[in-house]
């Protein structure tokens, strides 16, 4: 997946009210961008951090720049959250997620459950149908285990109990956790930040959804979604 260019090089000021963040161009100038991360974004949201911001791409919009990464113990950190979406789109189209492959056709924001949105429905002859729910994560503490989420995340845990239903009915249903750094090769969730999260993902896998986990590989140019690791329960 192409980021917008040019991207610009800075270091980051503050983040603050969530969606906000001035930034310190490399060329002088100071700038608010808009932040697309609702999370606590532990660890990335240090003043002085080197961050990269891309342009807006529309006119509409209130903001000119988008904050895209930041660098993180010597490593490219994505904190966009609405670029996992953009990626497993690519790769569904691509057939390049094994696990699942063969699908034709791959339907976005789908009505589910009471009161919610399925990331992906897939659909194909002779296959049961699969509700594909897509989780950004980005958070690293310690080693190399990356971790969801860095905070309360009481939708997402609504979200595995709405995918365990589906199964329960008949369905398939897949929660994929993008990692958007590259210095991971583990995942597990958080359960000190969010216990009920934590027991929700064991409770969802045991009922039959699939938990997979993909990393990334990142540049100031473009992120690739890379290969599947390990979920450490």
């Amino acid at each position: 997946m192409l980021l917008p260019q040019p991207m610009a090089r800075g270091r980051l000021i503050q983040r603050y009210k969530r969606f906000f963040a001035d930034v310190l161009l490399d060329d002088g100038r100071q700038i608010v961008a808009h932040c697309p991360n609702p999370g606590a974004m532990l660890g990335l949201n240090t003043p002085g951090l080197v961050a990269w911001v891309s342009p807006a791409d529309g006119p509409k919009r209130k903001l000119a720049w988008t904050l895209e990464l930041v660098e993180s113990d010597g490593g490219l950190v994505g904190i966009n959250t609405l670029h996992p979406n953009r990626l497993v789109a690519e790769a569904l189209a691509a057939d390049a997620i094994p696990e699942l492959a063969g699908y034709a056709a791959h339907r976005r924001e789908v009505k589910f459950a009471a009161a919610s949105r399925v990331d992906f429905l897939l659909t194909g002859p002779d296959r049961p149908d699969c509700y594909l729910e897509i989780k950004n994560c980005h958070l690293r503490r310690a080693g190399t285990l990356a971790e969801f989420p860095d905070c309360v995340a009481a939708r997402s845990a609504r979200h595995l109990r709405d995918l365990a239903d589906e199964v329960a009915g008949g369905a398939r249903a897949v929660a994929l956790f993008v990692v958007q750094r590259t210095d991971c090769d583990a995942f597990s969730a958080c359960a000190d930040l969010d216990p009920k999260f934590a027991r929700g993902l064991d409770a969802a896998a045991d009922a039959g959804v699939e938990v997979l986990v993909y990393g990334c590989s990142l540049s100031t140019e473009a992120i690739v979604l890379g290969s599947r690791m390990p979920w450490v329960r």
